[in-house]
This record gives structure tokens, sequence and C-alpha cells, in this order.
């Protein structure tokens, strides 16, 4: 891979993947609906709207492999998430066809698994149970990406991206926190492992305590460098100062579960 897009590189993880893949791949072209307040000289960017073709058509051309961060990125009205992450998510991966891309990293997320309860660990074989409007969209893309892998011949890897910060924050992050430094790696081995064809990864650094099961990114090499445990004494004492969430607090999802949550609550999913 020399030829790198990265959408949505405006955001937090955008802008972080940014400065730590400069240099890994010699031509890095950043898309997002806005110019990146903090845009360098050297970079390229190109402007788009996921919602027009056109506009991702141009972003694409000439590409080799895409990182695709692009998108609504928290719960929305359905408009917002159906315009921002599926109809741009399918232009995105039909755009990539038709421009001759070989490889796409899709940052799908662990709301397309959010309503499964904390005390069970699962794999990539779950079937998914998105916890908002947002986890279907990644549900959608995920998907997507297996259609176009084994229709259409791209290498697809999903991310299902837990929280991507310096450190956990809580101590549902110390199960699903993620460094920025391991995301990069989980990346690469998307780009450039030779035996990708769609393959699912958890989004996760070495958590002692992860929800999930990712024996699937090991398999493919996956060597994360952080602890989350490192951070445990921090995380408890944020947790103690936030309330209660009876709903929240059983699923891996979180306020995501909660929030317009309405069925009965005493009957929550056991596994």
């Amino acid at each position: 891979m020399k030829k790198i897009l990265i959408t949505g590189a405006a955001g937090d993880v955008g802008t972080r993947l940014r400065k730590i893949l400069k240099g890994v791949y010699p031509d890095i072209r950043i898309s997002d609906i806005r110019k990146p307040a903090d845009l360098r000289a050297d970079e390229q960017f190109v402007e788009a709207d996921l919602a027009n073709m056109a506009q991702v058509e141009k972003a694409v051309a000439g590409i080799e492999g895409i990182i695709h961060l692009g998108g609504f990125s928290v719960e929305g009205p359905w408009d917002t998430i159906l315009n921002s992450n599926i109809v741009g998510c399918y232009n995105t991966f039909e755009a990539a066809r038709k421009a001759g891309v070989k490889r796409i990293i899709f940052a799908t997320s662990n709301h397309a698994v959010g309503f499964y309860p904390r005390r069970r660990k699962i794999g990539i074989d779950a079937p998914v149970r998105p916890d908002s409007r947002y986890g279907v969209s990644k549900a959608f893309g995920e998907a997507l990406g297996a259609m176009y892998a084994y229709k259409h011949g791209l290498s697809v890897t999903c991310l299902r991206i837990g929280n991507v910060a310096d450190a956990p924050v809580d101590v549902r992050r110390l199960s699903i926190w993620l460094h920025p430094e391991d995301l990069a790696q989980l990346i690469r081995i998307g780009l450039e492992h030779p035996d990708i064809r769609h393959e699912i990864f958890y989004g996760m650094s070495d958590n002692a305590h992860g929800f999930w099961d990712n024996g699937n990114a090991f398999r493919f090499g996956y060597r994360p460098k952080y602890k989350a445990e490192d951070y445990r004494e921090a995380a408890v004492a944020a947790q103690a100062k936030l309330a209660a969430d009876p709903v929240g607090d059983w699923y891996v999802g979180g306020t995501f579960c909660s929030n317009e949550f309405d069925a009965d609550s005493g009957k929550l999913a056991q596994f």
C-alpha cells in the first residue's frame, strides 16, 4: 500500500492517525466534510460529503487503500444516521469498487454488539445486537463489507472499535479501551496482511477484563502494546463519581443501551 485515503480525518481518531501513520505510507490523502483545523501544508485534503457520490468518487480516485472513519460518530436522529453512516458507507464502498481500490478498513463499533451483558465474553461469531441507530449503521457496514469482499474481491477489515483515548477513564472503558498506537497496528494488519479477505477484529488494547475474545486479531499477528490495568486506580475513582445506570451498567454498550430504553428493565439479557 502506497496511496492511502483516510475519511473522517478531521475527527479525533482521524487526527490521531494522521500523526501516527505519517511516514508509514508515502502518499496519504485525507478527507472530511470540513477542513481539519490543524491541516498541515504537506497534507493532501479533499473535501467530501459522504452522502454525495460524486464527491466521494473524487476523494477515492487513484487510491489503493481506504481507512474509512467517516460518518456520524455517536447516536443521532435516523435521517442523520441514514445519510452519514448508511448512504455514506455504501457510497464509499461502491466508489472504491469502481476505482479499483484494493483494501478497505471499516471503522465499525462496539455498539454493533452493545446489547450483550458485560459478564459474557463474545467473539466475532456472535450475532450482532446493536444498541442504537448508530450501532445498526455499523452492523450494516460490516455486512456491506462482506458483500464487497466476496462479490467484488475487495479486502475488507472491520474494526469493532471500543474507545480510542490516551487512557481509560471509567470502569467500562477498562474493558474496551484502545490506545491509538494499537489502533494503528490493527489498521496496518488490515492494509498489509496478505491473507485478509473479510475479517472482523475487536479494537481493544491488552485489557485484562475485556468483554471480547480478540483471538481472530491475534491470529493475524496483532500484539497490543498497552495495558488498561495500568490505569485502573484512576478509572475506578472516576467511576465512583458517576450516577448508577442499571441498564447501561449491565450491558457492553453502556449509555447507548439505556438511552431511550423502554423495555422491561427486569428482563435484561443474561447471555
